[in-house]
């Protein structure tokens, strides 16, 4: 069974019914997953109430799954990097309208209780997430957008490119990838999309593109309290599985074998 949830956002309880309404853990936040693979796409900090938690429950998952042979996890999404730059640069000037990559950061959800409770195992989680990677025949990335092509031609030059930024100490590297990842919707054209995610799947592999980054009822119009299930377009080679959890989306885990 292969697994994915989307952003989480600090949301450790919407998490924890999610993981174990789907199976995946007991009520006392344990693997029950079996052999299962469980990916998360990224963006656990911010606009919610508890990021550290959602890490550390997320990190203790990754040591319990393979006693079972599962598996568990992790991509870098844009608000890991913004807390990551926010801890790193502080009050340096960035190139955002806010002036510096702290108040960024705040501008875009940052919880102080994250920043203050951010010790060097959590960095250094976070600085070897990959951006991209190809599980079971499908291409899974953070972002619906095609900035991915700047650092690399492939999914390990990607993620060697982007590793890089984020152990740089030069503040234009991270401004840079933070900009680019503001990027989003480049496969929802309600013309080109398809052609794109095309090219896209050719690119870098996989027969499915799936992320994260845009909240599902931001594209189909819908309540977030409504959103249950992920959103499939572009002819079916794209899958958005963004539950919008800081709108007030219950969330929901997606199995890609049923999609």
């Amino acid at each position: 069974m292969l697994v994915v949830i989307g952003d989480v956002h600090g949301h450790i309880e919407k998490l924890e019914r999610v993981l174990c309404s789907a199976g995946l853990i007991d009520a006392d936040n344990h693997w029950t997953g079996k052999d299962s693979t469980l990916w998360f796409m990224g963006d656990y900090f911010d606009r919610g109430p508890d990021g550290i938690a959602v890490i550390d429950l997320i990190m203790r998952l990754q040591n319990e799954a393979p006693a079972t042979g599962g598996f568990v996890g992790a991509i870098l999404g844009n608000h890991d990097v913004h807390i990551l730059a926010a801890h790193e640069f502080g009050d340096a000037p960035d190139g955002s309208r806010q002036g510096s990559f702290l108040a960024s950061w705040h501008a875009n959800g940052g919880e102080d209780n994250d920043l203050t409770r951010l010790e060097p195992h959590h960095i250094d989680w976070l600085k070897v997430l990959p951006a991209m990677t190809i599980v079971e025949d499908r291409l899974l990335a953070h972002a619906d957008a095609t900035f991915y092509s700047n650092y690399g031609k492939g999914v390990t030059q990607i993620n060697e490119s982007i590793g890089a930024t984020l152990n740089s100490t030069i503040p234009g590297d991270w401004d840079a990838l933070l900009d680019y990842f503001s990027q989003r919707r480049a496969f929802m054209d309600r013309f080109l999309g398809r052609e794109r995610a095309s090219r896209f799947l050719k690119t870098y592999g996989g027969r499915q593109f799936v992320h994260a980054h845009t909240p599902i009822a931001r594209v189909t119009g819908q309540r977030p309290g409504d959103v249950r299930e992920a959103y499939v377009y572009a002819g079916g080679l794209c899958i958005d599985v963004d539950p919008g959890l800081y709108l007030g989306g219950p969330g929901f885990a997606t199995r890609l074998d049923e999609l």
